[in-house]
């Protein structure tokens, strides 16, 4: 019989290899080496997760931003940038630093073709959008508008977040975020918060 999974265990494991990977890399990940880091073997993680690519599934599944949360409440332009400032904050230096991080590997590899993290990487582009895009309607915006602008605002958030992992220039990736967020403070489209500003 073999031996019943320790779920606390699991979730321990799982915590551990999230925080490996975002140090050490997704591209050419192996058992053995993940297994020495983590003081386990590599039998130890194929009891509990089978395959190397169950594992590295259930890690990118185990803990992913709830963008949702962010901006389940915005109405108005001004909360709308409140919520964009806060998810900066928390994507370079918060909570999702790791997941994020974690998120731009997968990206550079599904970038060559589908694979393994097209999935993973699509999912997280439309949660994203999608909580941007009603937000923006909550706002105002048509639909259409609405959709186009959050399209926008979170495909310059993932390239200024390259940016910032690559260079670590804080102070000039932060005045982007800053131009960014002050930049639609004026819609062109007509909202309902037309007299909000910065």
């Amino acid at each position: 019989m073999p031996r019943p999974i320790d779920q606390a265990k699991r979730e321990a494991l799982l915590r551990d290899i999230r925080a490996y990977i975002s140090d050490n890399g997704l591209a050419d990940l192996s058992l053995r080496p993940l297994a020495a880091a983590l003081g386990t073997s590599d039998r130890m993680l194929i009891h509990y997760f089978g395959t190397k690519d169950n594992l590295l599934a259930q890690a990118l599944a185990s803990r992913r931003p709830e963008f949702h949360l962010v901006f389940d409440d915005v109405d108005t332009r001004q909360a709308l940038h409140s919520g964009l400032r806060r998810l900066w904050q928390s994507m370079t230096s918060g909570e999702d630093v790791q997941s994020v991080r974690i998120l731009l590997q997968a990206m550079g590899i599904a970038c060559t073709g589908p694979g393994q993290f097209t999935a993973y990487v699509t999912t997280m582009f439309d949660t994203l959008t999608d909580a941007l895009t009603h937000a923006i309607q909550r706002c105002g915006s048509s639909s259409e508008d609405a959709r186009i602008e959050a399209t926008v605002l979170a495909a310059t958030f993932r390239g200024l977040l390259f940016d910032r992992l690559i260079t670590n220039d804080e102070d000039r990736t932060n005045a982007a975020v800053t131009q960014l967020i002050h930049h639609h403070a004026h819609p062109q489209h007509h909202d309902r918060d037309h007299s909000t500003v910065d």
